[in-house]
């Protein structure tokens, strides 16, 4: 552990550990399995610990060609799949979780340079396989994000390969540098590279509810929010989180007024609940929508998901 010229402030409690510094606290909470805080300014990113994401809500194509059927498993997982292991690395030292009576040695103020905290998912799926993701705060308090993905060739294809965000207030609009307009792997050929501006979260009027707001080939993303759930902040400006990639490798993403089973659930748009959360779904892989026909045609080859093989990708996390 370094000494006090750290960037990082450490604290330890039951169960938790928190991770600090000028305008950012991230608490790491090992009873609820993941990122349990993302505080910015004293403004909260986090609703809920965020999740591996499986599962894009069904499309008119999906249903046409039964993949709601075959791959329904990748719903259950998306939804249930418990955290099996979890470990914390400070500086590059493997320490034990801080669970009393161990934290107890932890008592006085620590820093450090680095910290990696991992959670590993068994999925909800028959066999089940594992997913890794590992955040790594580094000077400054940049986050690192990183989704590993461990193949199984008993599985069926799934639909996205993602980690999600649920936000407590909704957001007031985001920009990002990426393909225009709603973008998937096979419906990227009319999209045009550039930095755009999107206000609020708009939803596809379908008939039906089902998944949209896909935007491919994405480099960075500012989500911006002017409401919190505290009472007591009065502050008038807007605030944001940024996306950014890692390695040059571009991710997809949504950030849509609804989770996938609100979604999936809604026969019409007037099913759906009143706005008040933003779902933030960061991607490193979605599944294509096909549309050669609606009445059983698969997406072509290489716009779908083996779940075969190992997948993996990475993104950072900051103030905007």
């Amino acid at each position: 552990m370094a000494n006090s010229q750290a960037k990082l402030r450490l604290t330890f409690g039951d169960c938790t550990l928190g991770v600090a510094g000028a305008g950012f606290e991230y608490l790491f909470s090992f009873d609820k399995h993941g990122l349990e805080s993302l505080n910015y300014g004293g403004r909260q990113w986090c609703y809920r610990p965020p999740r591996p994401a499986f599962w894009r809500a069904t499309t008119d194509n999906d249903r046409g060609m039964h993949f709601d059927v075959t791959s329904a498993q990748w719903l259950g997982a998306d939804l249930f799949s418990p955290v099996t292991a979890q470990s914390v690395v400070i500086d590059g030292e493997p320490v034990p979780l801080p669970i009393a009576p161990v934290n107890n040695q932890w008592s006085r103020p620590l820093s450090a340079g680095q910290v990696a905290v991992s959670f590993t998912y068994q999925t909800a799926t028959v066999p089940s396989t594992r997913v890794a993701v590992t955040y790594t705060v580094g000077p400054g308090g940049i986050m690192t994000v990183r989704v590993r993905f461990t193949g199984n060739a008993a599985l069926p294809e799934l639909p996205v390969f993602g980690w999600r965000l649920i936000v407590p207030t909704p957001a007031s609009g985001f920009t990002y540098t990426g393909l225009s307009d709603e973008t998937y792997p096979d419906r990227m050929a009319g999209g045009a590279f550039g930095t755009y501006q999107v206000t609020g979260m708009p939803v596809t009027p379908y008939v039906r509810p089902q998944d949209c707001g896909v935007h491919m080939q994405t480099s960075a993303l500012t989500v911006t929010r002017a409401t919190t759930q505290n009472n007591a902040d009065h502050q008038q400006t807007s605030f944001g989180l940024r996306v950014g990639m890692v390695d040059n490798a571009p991710f997809a993403f949504s950030c849509l007024p609804y989770t996938p089973a609100e979604l999936e659930n809604a026969t019409h748009p007037n099913e759906l609940p009143p706005v008040r959360r933003t779902v933030l779904t960061i991607m490193g892989a979605v599944r294509g929508v096909g549309g050669i026909d609606t009445w059983g045609s698969d997406v072509e080859p290489p716009y779908r998901l083996s779940a075969a093989v190992d997948r993996e990708f990475a993104f950072t996390v900051q103030p905007a």
